[in-house]
């Protein structure tokens, strides 16, 4: 039997760090076959690791010794060309990206699947494609099954990007005119928010229980954008009053020229405000985002990570279970005004 050919030392560390630098699974596991067969791991044993045949991890090896770390990744395979034309392909990718199914000739289909991509080539072009097939076409094309994301058809660009570029300004006023810059919301936190992924066991579906009726409670609340506080209430409902009510506690917490972020509902336009507003003129200024911009004011994203973190999968039997729950998070998250503006305030 020949004598096993061990790595030597510039190899050794070689693989360690081809190792650690790669995030393809079959390359790891060439790797971590390499490593163990030379540094003389018994064979039987890296079977059993591995779940590779011993001729399978021989001739790994093998091709290492031969022809370095460049006969690891798996040669390019160029698969059966396209029957489609380049032109075709160009026009298909158009209809897929800004026409819906309905809109040539599948009445009642309004989102783009494999199956129906296929039926549309087959009806287009004559050729047939298999589910797979049509995947692998969208993949040379660049595009990827996700889900999309909202966004309001009423939104201005141009106003959108004035705002963040007068939000520049108002940055660096931070350490002189103004202490805190408040981005301020309310929202209602509903027992029946989302059903969203979750681990459960394979095969079986996780069930929710539900009780068949809707609570919730009503926030107001404000985010400090350079210290990472926040500040909520729970109300019965919302109106000028209660706003009102808020923005006095607001100008007693935080001390100096608060500049508030808000959007334009009509509590915060309220003529109940401007008494208040004209005696505190010198503490207190509003800057409004641009109608139709939610994803501009960074308390959205605090209701959005409260939710995922207290309603997602859950129903819950008793308001004050949700209260309980809310009020459990936003007094933890109070302890960690880093993780705070990590996650919320650096978008802007």
């Amino acid at each position: 039997m020949n004598k096993r050919l061990l790595l030597s030392k510039e190899q050794l560390e070689e693989i360690l760090e081809a190792l650690k630098s790669t995030k393809v699974i079959r390359e790891y596991k060439r790797l971590q076959v390499i490593h163990l067969y030379g540094t003389n791991m018994p064979v039987e044993e890296i079977m059993q690791l591995t779940q590779l045949k011993r001729s399978a991890i021989r001739d790994i090896y093998r091709r290492y010794q031969v022809g370095g770390l460049s006969r690891i990744p798996d040669a390019e395979r160029s698969g059966r060309p396209s029957r489609l034309t380049q032109e075709q392909v160009s026009e298909l990718r158009d209809i897929i990206l800004n026409k819906t199914p309905a809109d040539v000739g599948f009445a009642t289909h309004f989102n783009w699947t494999a199956g129906i991509a296929a039926e549309y080539i087959n009806k287009t072009y004559g050729y047939h494609y298999s589910i797979k097939g049509v995947t692998l076409i969208f993949k040379r094309m660049n595009l990827s099954f996700t889900r999309p994301t909202y966004t309001l058809a009423k939104a201005d660009p141009q106003k959108q990007e004035q705002f963040q570029e007068d939000f520049k300004t108002v940055k660096k006023l931070e350490d002189g005119e103004i202490q805190h810059v408040l981005f301020c919301d309310e929202s209602m936190i509903r027992d029946y928010q989302a059903i969203a992924a979750t681990w459960f066991e394979r095969g079986k579906q996780k069930i929710i229980k539900t009780y068949g009726k809707h609570r919730g409670i009503k926030l107001v609340g404000c985010l400090d954008y350079e210290y990472g506080t926040v500040f909520c209430e729970e109300h019965e409902t919302y109106d000028a009053k209660v706003f009102l009510g808020f923005l006095k506690n607001v100008v007693s917490k935080f001390k100096g020229k608060i500049l508030l972020v808000l959007d334009n509902a009509r509590i915060h336009h309220a003529k109940l405000l401007q008494p208040f507003l004209n005696q505190n003129k010198d503490r207190l200024e509003f800057m409004y985002l641009p109608p139709y911009s939610p994803n501009l004011n960074l308390i959205e994203g605090l209701w959005k990570w409260l939710k995922e973190r207290v309603v997602n999968n859950v129903f819950y039997n008793k308001t004050h279970e949700i209260r309980s729950n809310v009020h459990a998070f936003l007094d933890n998250i109070a302890k960690q005004p880093d993780v705070v503006i990590n996650r919320l305030c650096l978008t802007l």
